[in-house]
């Protein structure tokens, strides 16, 4: 989940946000960025699956549409959609976004799925939009712009937390479940041809010559948090039960807004640290089990007399 805060700063410095609060640099199209992290994942997750043994799926055409689906939505839409709003608003501003993360896809069952929702959820989404409002209320803009420029980076930035809500329910879609690190080698696949079609259409990538901040973060992105984070995941999966894991989505907005100040050289502000800290509380909301009071029972004086 540290790691997964780290794409915040990869993305912000391939949007062209530089180093040590430097400015804006030559940075790099979405989808060729995308492009470029999936072409350098896939190779490590193929070697991953050999190396354990896994092979590649053959799903049945109706698993296979949702797969494609997930791929636009979970693993393109969020990536592209991620860096174009880091070009107009703070990695700090972001990095509170993404930890709505678990609010928005609990929203999005209950829209989507029907499901009931509960009191802890409208708490939860209550708590996660107010951690909205602080950032809104910021402005802490992306090049310095501020107001209209950064709420519109931090709607995209929510964009990419829906696309990928929406890739973590379509996974329950699959009739036939995928093993993780199958899947995982899977979107990486999908999502370069996904990507890789619109970055030759609209960005021409061959044309243009990114700046090396901007390669190292597509690198840094493909392998530390896309590859060696998957890995960390779920071998902590595999050791601790679901309710002890989830808490620790928590670690990734934290993750953020610290990273942002210490790489970046952003200046953390209060507005900032209030979303955080409600952010926090709602994925708290989410976590604390429903209480469970004891009902009190009258004591038989009577009974405690023969005694």
């Amino acid at each position: 989940m540290v790691l997964v805060g780290t794409t915040v700063i990869a993305s912000r410095v391939i949007a062209g946000g530089g180093f040590g609060g430097g400015g804006a640099s030559g940075g790099m199209g979405p989808f060729t960025a995308t492009a470029l992290r999936f072409a350098l994942a896939f190779p490590v997750f193929l070697l991953l699956m050999r190396w354990q043994g896994v092979r590649l799926p053959r799903p049945a055409p109706r698993d296979l549409a949702v797969l494609v689906v997930q791929a636009g939505a979970g693993s393109v839409g969020y990536t592209t959609l991620l860096i174009s709003g880091l070009a107009l608003t703070s990695a700090a501003d972001a990095g509170v976004v993404i930890g709505t993360l678990p609010v928005v896809t609990a929203m999005i069952a209950v829209m989507v799925l029907g499901e009931r929702p509960g009191r802890r959820l409208l708490v939860a989404i209550a708590l996660a939009a107010a951690g909205m409002m602080a950032v809104a209320a910021g402005g802490g803009g992306g090049d310095g712009g501020g107001g209209a420029s950064s709420l519109a980076g931090a709607l995209l930035v929510l964009g990419a937390v829906v696309c990928e809500g929406l890739f973590i329910l379509l996974n329950k879609k699959l009739r036939i479940p995928i093993a993780p690190l199958a899947l995982s080698t899977v979107m990486t696949g999908l999502g370069f041809i996904a990507a890789g079609l619109p970055a030759l259409i609209l960005e021409r990538p061959w044309a243009a010559v990114p700046e090396t901040a901007a390669l190292l973060g597509v690198a840094w992105y493909a392998l530390v948090p896309t590859v060696i984070g998957f890995v960390l995941w779920y071998a902590g999966a595999a050791r601790v039960s679901g309710a002890e894991a989830a808490p620790f989505t928590a670690l990734a907005p934290v993750s953020a807004v610290a990273l942002a100040a210490l790489v970046l050289g952003e200046a953390v502000s209060l507005p900032q640290i209030l979303g955080v800290a409600c952010v926090l509380a709602a994925l708290a909301a989410l976590q604390i089990p429903k209480l469970q009071v004891p009902k009190f029972q009258v004591p038989n004086w009577a009974s405690w007399r023969r005694r």
